[in-house]
């Protein structure tokens, strides 16, 4: 614990993480979907395990952690004896149990690997098929909502909208998902998936626009692009008018080239009437989140406040207070439609806040509610066990001091307009229904339905037929640094 805290204060600011989904679905059936804003810390070699990384040991240093840096540290339960408990994580879980009760920590503080996520954060690295998976409750399904290229379910014909209706590991064995789900409920599908190990190869029954086939698809090692080469950035022309539309998946380092390039493209075209396709963004790097802020900003001044970070009074000697910085490929934007769903998180969420007081009704949220985390993670590291400790540790807040969305944004956005998720249309197609509703807002139409308004008639709706309920991200048990930031990732 000694090196770590030592290091902590020279990397704390360098190293802020808002953390997404923090925990996902554990075993308890909660469904997590939450961010992570962060520039990693100092990479460090991966780590020979020690005789000082017992059980023992590893929890002594997710406590002291947790009373040194905890953003509630009048929510942390007392008199928790580690002894009752047989992992790291569910000694951390019984320790904040009382923050999470109050809904301020849904599984955003957790034990991972410096490894992995190294990984992740610098290039997206990662070992799946490469989809995200939506569970049809009303069709016994799943639904991939998004495919990566490079990877492997992609290079098998699996794309948005391929249905998968049943999972074996032979042509011989396969499941049907209802069976799975009626034997095992929603874990089942999970586990039926299999670890995400290169190697691990399932037999997927999918049904899309060919037909009803089963293909044989092996999980690899692979690089995530943060903005896809089929759609991931464009403009849109419409009735004599264009439209930017930008779709980052998640804020890695590697998208910020990405980013510079669609914006300074935005720029030379004299575009300002912009859609930010956050839908499936469960977070990541605060850095990039203020390069897209600084992309946003050519109209804004250094004196003006993009974000405030605020960390608990003993530390508050870490505040910080970021401002714009204009980028050369900066745009002025006139009109901003930011699309969301319930896997919209943190670093995502942190830039629809910090825009909100500057734009005002110029700008709306298309879709449905965020997720709501408007606190962040600092990441302390105890190298030689290969343990970052990630605890939430600071509170975002926009220039106005906004930082009470822990209900999701939808409430602060006044002409918010709901709108599905056409999972039968590719992302960033005209037509699809959310970019549709972003396009009528940018062009002058009128919403129809506010997201508060669509919200409680779902509700209504599934109280008296679950069925009706809306495809949700599956969740694993144990999500992986990706999986925390990328809700439905297998």
């Amino acid at each position: 614990m000694g090196k770590s805290r030592q290091s902590v204060a020279a990397v704390t600011l360098a190293a802020l993480m808002l953390a997404s989904c923090g925990g996902g679905g554990g075993s308890d059936g909660s469904l997590g979907s939450g961010g992570t804003v962060t520039v990693p810390p100092t990479p460090t070699p991966t780590p020979t395990p020690t005789a000082n990384c017992g059980l023992a040991a590893r929890q002594s240093f997710a406590k002291a952690v947790i009373d040194e840096w905890y953003l509630f540290p009048n929510d942390v339960a007392n008199g928790v004896s580690p002894s009752s408990y047989s992992s790291v994580q569910s000694y951390i879980d019984a320790l904040v149990a009382p923050a999470r009760a109050l809904n301020k920590d849904r599984f955003f503080t957790y034990i991972t690997s410096i490894a992995e996520e190294n990984a992740f954060y610098a290039s997206g690295s990662s070992a799946g098929f490469g989809v995200r998976l939506a569970y049809d409750a009303a069709n016994q399904q799943i639904v991939i909502a998004e495919a990566y290229e490079g990877a492997p379910a992609f290079a098998a014909g699996i794309d948005r909208g391929t249905a998968i209706v049943g999972i074996g590991t032979t042509s011989g064995n396969i499941r049907s998902v209802s069976s799975i789900v009626a034997a095992e409920g929603t874990a089942g599908l999970t586990s039926a998936l299999g670890p995400n190990d290169p190697g691990v190869s399932r037999v997927l029954r999918i049904s899309d626009a060919a037909g009803t086939r089963d293909v044989t698809v092996a999980k690899t090692d692979y690089a995530l692009d943060p903005v896809s080469d089929r759609y991931g950035a464009k403009v849109i022309s419409e009735g004599g008018r264009n439209y930017g539309y930008i779709n980052l998946r998640t804020f890695i380092s590697s998208a910020d080239q990405q980013l510079r390039t669609a914006f300074l493209n935005f720029r030379n075209q004299g575009v300002t009437d912009i859609i930010i396709d956050f839908r499936y963004n469960g977070g990541g790097l605060v850095s990039t989140a203020e390069l897209m802020g600084d992309l946003l900003g050519r109209n804004r001044t250094s004196s003006e406040i993009f974000s405030q970070l605020n960390f608990r009074p003993s530390k508050a000697s870490n505040n910080e207070t970021r401002y714009f910085a204009a980028q050369p490929e900066s745009i002025a934007p006139t009109r901003i439609a930011f699309i969301g769903t319930g896997s919209t998180a943190s670093a995502s969420e942190l830039v629809i806040n910090s825009m909100l007081p500057y734009l005002g009704t110029s700008m709306t949220l298309v879709g449905a509610n965020t997720y709501g985390k408007p606190v962040g993670q600092i990441a302390l590291d105890r190298a030689e066990c290969d343990d970052r400790m990630r605890v939430v540790a600071f509170a975002t807040a926009n220039s106005a001091g906004a930082s009470d969305y822990y209900d999701g944004l939808a409430p602060k956005i006044a002409n918010s307009c709901a709108a599905n998720d056409d999972l039968s249309l590719p992302l960033g197609d005209p037509r699809e229904a959310s970019v549709r509703a972003a396009i009528g807002f940018l062009s002058g139409t009128a919403c129809t339905t506010r997201i508060a308004d669509a919200s409680a008639g779902a509700a209504a709706r599934s109280s008296r037929s679950p069925a009706m309920a809306r495809p949700e991200m599956l969740m694993a048990d144990r999500p992986s640094a990706a999986q925390r930031d990328l809700p439905g990732l297998f």
